[in-house]
């Protein structure tokens, strides 16, 4: 996160009877407009496909933003789907932040239309129920990921919580952030992205991956700032995830499509503790029993 991503402001804050006036920082949020550039028949077109609050940062944060939303919807499948992804349009006058991003597609790669007429609008704060049909909810098509790979030791789980916290500059100065982190298997943090919505703070992480050439991610796990919904569940899915964590609680949705896909699920990993509610056998923790690969199961609670 770069300089946009704060304002300064002034506030009355009230302890008990008493008040003063302080200063406090809050998280911007600005909308993005993304605009897909492709092909039709030979001649190149583009048209706006999603409009979703975020927190600008640096240019790159919007182009990570951008790539990771549209493979997020299975739009685009590889980096070398992309030709480039750039900034139109013209500044705000304050803060000379750019509100509006076109990813052109290379020549040849085709475009599902009815897919895009369905992701047409989004927020931060909702992600299925802003779509314009139960078509959402279609399983995309994801890489497969192996049972019997990675195992994790439930320690590294424990430590992800402090290595998120350590990491998040701007929640530090706001408090209104979300967070995704890129962990290797040891729990050593790789990359962290922030965001007023979750899905955004994920969309980064993926987008920034995709644009550096390194998907799928089948050796890494993603941990989360808030609860794990369907959708979160379902973009880690398409980055090829094994093992999403998250310091909140999944929906029922997230659990059944976490189990149904091999993927590793855990909730409420916090205060020394976590629960595993979908690919137990990824975890290696003295004492616990796990089910095999493929066991239908309750939940799995796991404390230090």
């Amino acid at each position: 996160m770069a300089r946009h991503s704060t304002v300064e402001v002034s506030v009355h804050r009230v302890s008990g009877n008493r008040s003063a006036t302080q200063k406090d920082v809050l998280a911007i949020e600005e909308p993005l407009e993304i605009r897909l550039g492709y092909e039709v028949a030979g001649k190149r077109t583009s048209r706006s496909i999603s409009v979703t609050m975020r927190t600008p940062g640096d240019a790159r944060d919007d182009f990570e933003l951008a790539a990771g939303c549209l493979f997020g919807e299975g739009i685009i499948r590889q980096t070398s789907d992309l030709m480039r992804v750039f900034h139109c349009g013209a500044p705000l006058a304050q803060s000379g932040v750019r509100n509006t991003v076109r990813v052109d597609l290379c020549a040849g790669v085709a475009v599902d239309l009815k897919r895009l007429e369905r992701h047409f609008y989004t927020t931060s704060s909702c992600g299925v129920c802003g779509k314009t049909s139960i078509e959402a909810l279609e399983m995309i098509v994801h890489p497969s990921l192996r049972a019997d790979a990675p195992l994790l030791d439930a320690e590294a789980i424990h430590r992800l919580p402090r290595a998120l916290r350590g990491a998040q500059e701007v929640f530090d100065s706001t408090g209104g952030l979300h967070a995704a982190a890129l962990f290797d298997t040891a729990g050593n943090l790789l990359l962290l992205c922030e965001d007023v919505g979750r899905h955004n703070a994920l969309d980064k992480l993926v987008g920034a991956r995709l644009l550096a050439g390194q998907v799928p991610l089948g050796d890494n796990l993603i941990f989360v700032s808030g609860r794990a919904s369907f959708e979160l569940v379902q973009k880690a899915l398409v980055a090829g995830v094994p093992v999403l964590a998250a310091v909140g609680a999944p929906s029922s949705l997230a659990v059944e499509l976490a189990r149904s896909a091999g993927m590793t699920l855990l909730g409420f990993v916090r205060d020394g503790r976590f629960n595993i509610y979908a690919g137990a056998w990824r975890i290696r923790e003295a004492g616990v029993d796990v089910p095999a690969a493929g066991t239908d199961y309750v939940c799995v609670e796991v404390r230090r």
